[in-house]
């Protein structure tokens, strides 16, 4: 076994990441290697559900009782679940898609790009591959800002309490920020998805405690209240205007629809899963696992959340129960938040590692600092790879990332609206079109045209939530003061 120092030496394949072993040597034990040359494959339903629990279920999760205030008891519930449902049929669609012709031994797509690039080509690869690594790059700064949050949130939280109220507690968000992305530079040197398992399990923990933490204090809210808030039709016109009821809508669809998203990352999900059985199987069992799962979870913290608050519901559900009583769960809640935080950013973040990478390995096949590892002993376990170019613009990448969270500490209204931009074609529009491409279905036949239905639909709303985000931003410049105190 060699390790590839030339790009060169891989051209047919495009792997996600280029620092790792490759099969070199002709009658190699092919129980050690795939049927790509590379290593096996060892992901399972239960790895694969595990990275994609840890990218859907975010903090946006506690935005859910806000979401369905402006909603409503009627539409709020089932607009979820419809968007639950559009998630999982659009992603088991796209992991048919791993594979070009056959689903069992055809050509492995290792990226999103890659996908397209095989059942679409042309300008599209383009297009997904801009939407894509923007979407990437934005969720990342969202994330660097939900952390800091959170963490100050327990700051404060703690505040609080020392000083019964009387200390105001104000501070700045930027050295949690700062923090967060020191920390960010020391995971993302975790090569790629197949050393991210724990990661993404660890995550995965945190997101259902602190879920479970806002619904078990959203159940105790409605038995102190002694009954179920909210309204049938949510936030009514007179509370709040006509627009903003309208514009409020809007964000609550987009809200619910990002919630779900994750089919930006789930082909290099895919491509972590060993076979047989077939790795499309697979991701389908693991994609109907995750969302199952977080639907129940979304659909209890959203309707306690709400039952709890009514049409008062807060941005964030865990705000809602103030400082005190208990503020040490509080406190463990935002807390797990930034654990995940921590996860999530990694899982986001490796295809846009693995495209700057391997484009890097291409364009300088014969430069060390791109493609040489240099191998480190840590104490006692098997030496670690150590990639000067992943080191220094992974780094970079991180740094940048934060100085922007810094800058613009609303960037979350921002990433609404890349998120808004990114949903209809990364989560249906490609999809559905590789789909069709690769099953040959018929124009005009019944399935085509309820597919192409299913494109234009999702169109439509994705259209709504960016004019609602464009509006909370366009509130938020009323009031900017880069670099201010936050709380």
């Amino acid at each position: 076994m060699k390790m590839v120092e030339n790009g060169a030496a891989n051209k047919n394949h495009q792997a996600i990441d280029l620092s790792i072993d490759v099969h070199q040597q002709a009658g190699s034990d092919s129980e050690c290697f795939d049927d790509d040359g590379r290593l096996k494959r060892t992901g399972t339903v239960w790895t694969a559900s595990a990275h994609i629990i840890t990218a859907v279920i975010g903090s946006g999760v506690l935005s859910l009782a806000w979401a369905i205030a402006q909603l409503g008891w009627i539409a709020g519930p089932a607009v979820m679940i419809l968007f639950s449902f559009v998630t999982y049929y659009t992603s088991t669609l796209l992991s048919a898609c791993y594979r070009s012709g056959d689903s069992v031994n055809g050509k492995r797509n290792y990226t999103y790009t890659d996908a397209v690039r095989s059942n679409l080509g042309g300008l599209k690869v383009k297009m997904c591959g801009l939407v894509q690594y923007v979407n990437l790059f934005g969720v990342a700064i969202g994330y660097t800002i939900a952390s800091s949050i959170s963490m100050m949130a327990i700051k404060r939280s703690n505040c609080f309490h020392r000083s019964g109220g009387k200390d105001p507690c104000h501070m700045n968000s930027n050295m949690y920020m700062i923090s967060f992305g020191i920390v960010e530079i020391i995971f993302s040197q975790i090569p790629d998805f197949d050393q991210l398992w724990w990661l993404s399990i660890v995550a995965a923990v945190m997101s259902f405690t602190y879920s479970s933490i806002g619904l078990g204090l959203g159940v105790a809210k409605v038995i102190e209240n002694g009954g179920i808030g909210g309204s049938l039709t949510g936030i009514s016109v007179g509370t709040v205007t006509e627009t903003k009821k309208v514009w409020g809508s809007f964000q609550a669809l987009g809200a619910m629809a990002f919630a779900y998203s994750y089919s930006m990352i789930l082909i290099e999900i895919q491509d972590t899963v060993r076979s047989p059985p077939s790795e499309s199987k697979t991701m389908k069992k693991a994609t109907f696992i995750s969302v199952i799962v977080t639907t129940l979870f979304y659909m209890l913290c959203g309707c306690f959340g709400y039952a709890a608050f009514g049409d008062a519901s807060p941005g964030n559900l865990l705000t809602g129960f103030g400082f005190y009583n208990p503020y040490w769960l509080l406190d463990i809640a935002n807390a797990a938040i930034v654990i995940h935080l921590v996860g999530a950013y990694q899982v986001y973040c490796q295809p846009l590692f693995a495209f700057v990478e391997k484009t890097a390995t291409t364009r300088f096949p014969d430069s060390d600092f791109v493609n040489k590892d240099i191998k480190v002993p840590l104490l006692g376990y098997k030496s670690y790879k150590l990639n000067l170019f992943r080191l220094v613009w992974r780094t970079i990448f991180v740094i940048i990332t934060t100085l922007i969270s810094m800058l613009l500490p609303f960037f979350n209204d921002i990433v609404g609206l890349l998120g808004a931009l990114g949903f209809w074609p990364l989560t249906v529009y490609f999809p559905v079109e590789m789909y069709i491409n690769q099953k040959r279905i018929p124009k005009w036949s019944t399935k085509w045209i309820c597919l192409h239905m299913l494109s234009i639909a999702c169109l439509i709303i994705t259209i709504a939530a960016a004019a609602g985000s464009i509006a909370g931003i366009i509130l938020d410049l009323e009031t900017y003061k880069p670099f201010k105190t936050s709380y």
